[in-house]
């Protein structure tokens, strides 16, 4: 009976690989279509926020003269939108549209005591213009608020009266200001309407202001807070559902902001929009005056073709110099970062990118019936993928385990397909280079201690692995086309996991960043510790013998020495992950040369580190028992090569790349350290080694 369930584990097995292999082909359609839906928007737009500089005019001698100079130098230097917020008093105020005061002030002006029992807001607009356009707006802003609004006289113009505290007042929001919206216009720009959730949501009042902002011309709305348009009464008035459908009738998109946490409310606005969304990157008012304009530049660039974004939102900001005596702006920093001879502009252009009115992906093919077939094979193919693993650490379990994937599956998928799909993927990420170093290192064991025959739960070995450091069998020579040979071929196993990746996480909302891909973080880490397991506990005569040999040692000084720098390096390793990883100064100038040299920046941990100690522990891994443990560091760079892939808003083609020039440069930085250790083992057996052997042989005959 046993044997009958070994020979059908057997067969098992190779049913396993085969359904990998349909999964891993069945998943290349759907990459060519995400490689097609990343080349179909290949406008990038500019965007300054009009806050800031009317924040700036207002410290210039004319503020209006400035801003209307500065509109038309930023249409010069290729900005093509003005992104303008919902007004409110104070923002009318620094524009110099109105005058406000509250009753003490306004009495004090007047030469007149403050009022007893009146603390009101007193407005005053600065002309017939002003008035007329503006006096609507705030009495329809402020009754919907209950607010009792009446008409004010003053000596030096006429105004409204609003019954409420300034501190109140002023925080009530107002659509944007239709003078500057129409100066907007004058100067060719184009508007991006920023509008808040703060407002009570009125289905009939929305209509109105968007389809006002389709007759300004407007394309994609932005919006400002923590959340969408409509989120906080949709429980109640389902305002997302009505708000998406306003904005398909009008033919506007919106915009998701880069590196931040996602609004509330935008990845279903997003569904509802059949994702006419683009990403957008903010350059604040900081980094706008202290970067160099180069810099600028270079980071616009990289955005553009490693992170898909297509719109970018410059920050400004009036800054007091003393060193200058005077006040300063970033606004010719920034004309000079676009438009300068390596300007941003020109640097996207070489890759085939265009300033321009930002357009969404397509997204023709989300959930067509061919893509749902084959995505169900992938998904079939990263649980046998999955399977593998698990039956590599503990045999006799394919069927089984299989039977168990399959049914959590088809649960998981009734309950949640998305993290049903996210699950799958992280289990295949993890699986793929975690059973690639496993085979590396069976055959590292099959070419120096005899193969490995499974026997239950123990691993036994044709020799005593324990008493044996070195392994003299094979020349230098030999050592090195194996090592070569087993490199590159543990890097294609490793590369089976990307499709996995990008076949189950192929929705273009992972893209946008509308849905992120969670649990990259066990990525980073459970490949290295299922290779160090295996190391460890798989490659002597037993499994438990091998357990027992751990538990049994005397912990020393010099081991926990040895763990206190072990969990250095790892908490080093784990700030270096994610989009927020820390770099060194020396990584950076690295990093840049890369850059601008290449194109692409391969993975620094990857072309300096792992690879090359991978390919070199080959080498020595055929000769010394000891470098083994080289393995575990080589499982950094091969988790690295799927986990590029996982960063799924980064295209598809920067990615191949990017892994192909980390595999090729790492293997050379890998062939150099080989070369040197020749030279070195050579001078050591020629010079070192000898003289040594006369020490010795001193020592023993003065003893």
């Amino acid at each position: 009976m046993q044997l009958n369930w070994q020979q059908w584990n057997r067969k098992a097995q190779t049913f396993m690989l085969i359904l990998t292999l349909i999964g891993i082909i069945a998943a290349i359609p759907l990459g060519i279509s995400r490689w097609g839906m990343e080349q179909s928007a290949n406008k990038v737009e500019f965007v300054y926020d009009y806050r800031d500089l009317v924040q700036i005019a207002s410290y210039q001698a004319r503020p209006q003269e400035f801003i209307q100079e500065q509109l038309g130098k930023m249409k010069e230097a290729g900005i093509q939108s003005m992104a303008v917020f919902e007004s409110s008093l104070d923002e009318l105020s620094w524009a110099g549209r109105l005058s406000v005061y509250n009753s003490a002030a306004l009495n004090g002006i007047n030469g007149k005591l403050a009022p007893v029992n009146e603390n009101f807001t007193y407005v005053i607009f600065a002309g017939s213009r002003e008035e007329s356009e503006l006096r609507p707006l705030i009495e329809s802003t402020y009754e919907k608020w209950g607010i009792a609004v009446r008409p004010f006289t003053a000596d030096n113009g006429s105004g409204l009266v609003l019954e409420t505290p300034y501190e109140d007042a002023k925080l009530k929001l107002m659509s944007p200001d239709p003078i500057a919206l129409q100066m907007i216009r004058d100067a060719d720009l184009g508007i991006l309407p920023r509008l808040s959730d703060r407002v009570p949501y009125d289905v009939e009042s929305v209509d109105r202001l968007i389809a006002d902002y389709k007759e300004l011309g407007v394309k994609r709305i932005l919006f400002d807070g923590n959340a969408v348009k409509g989120f906080a009464d949709n429980e109640e008035k389902k305002s997302l559902y009505t708000f998406a459908d306003i904005l398909n009738k009008h033919g506007i998109g919106v915009a998701a902001i880069e590196n931040s946490k996602p609004q509330k409310g935008m990845g279903t606005l997003g569904y509802l929009l059949d994702y006419n969304v683009a990403r957008i990157y903010s350059l604040s008012d900081i980094d706008a005056a202290g970067m160099k304009a180069n810099e600028i530049a270079d980071r616009f660039q990289l955005a553009v073709k490693d992170r898909n974004i297509r719109m970018f939102y410059l920050n400004g900001a009036p800054m007091s110099d003393s060193a200058k005596s005077s006040i300063t702006y970033s606004l010719d920093n920034i004309y000079e970062a676009l438009n300068g001879k390596d300007g941003a502009i020109a640097k996207i252009e070489k890759w085939g990118f265009s300033a321009g009115t930002a357009e969404a992906f397509d997204s023709s093919t989300e959930l067509t019936a061919w893509q749902k077939a084959l995505k169900g094979l992938v998904a079939l193919g990263a649980i046998a993928l999955i399977v593998l693993l698990v039956a590599a650490f503990v045999s006799g379990v394919n069927i089984p385990v299989f039977v168990i994937g399959l049914i959590g599956s088809a649960g998981l998928n009734v309950l949640s397909p998305s993290i049903l799909e996210q699950g799958l993927a992280l289990g295949a990420a993890i699986s793929a280079p975690t059973l690639a170093l496993i085979w590396a290192i069976n055959r590292v064991r099959a070419h120096t201690v005899g193969n490995r025959r499974a026997v239950g739960a123990n691993v036994e070995t044709a020799a005593n692995v324990g008493g044996r450091w070195i392994f003299p069998g094979l020349s230098a020579g030999r050592r090195f086309k194996m090592a070569i040979a087993l490199f590159a071929a543990t890097s294609i196993i490793s590369l089976a996991g990307v499709p996995f990746v990008f076949g189950l996480l192929n929705s273009i909302k992972y893209s946008l960043v509308l849905d992120q891909f969670r649990g990259v973080g066990l990525l980073h880490m459970a490949p290295i510790g299922l290779t160090a397991l295996y190391v460890f506990l798989y490659t002597g005569d037993s499994v438990l013998g091998n357990l027992r040999k751990l538990l049994m040692m005397p912990i020393t000084v010099l081991w926990v020495v040895g763990g206190l720098i072990l969990g250095a390096a790892g908490m080093y390793y784990l700030s270096r992950t994610g989009n927020e990883g820390q770099v060194t100064g020396v990584e950076m100038i690295i990093r840049n040369l890369l850059e601008t040299t290449i194109g692409v920046r391969p993975r620094f941990k990857e072309f300096m580190l792992s690879h090359p100690l991978f390919l070199f522990g080959l080498f020595l891994a055929l000769r010394y028992r000891a470098a083994w443990v080289l393995f575990i560091v080589a499982a950094i760079g091969q988790l690295s090569i799927v986990d590029t892939f996982a960063h799924i808003h980064t295209p598809l083609a920067i990615s191949l790349i990017r892994v192909s020039l980390g595999l090729a440069i790492g293997a050379l930085f890998g062939l150099v350290l080989i070369a040197v250790w020749q030279v070195g083992e050579g001078v050591w057996r020629r010079w070192g080694a000898p003289r040594l052997e006369g020490i010795k042989q001193q020592f023993k005959a003065g003893a």
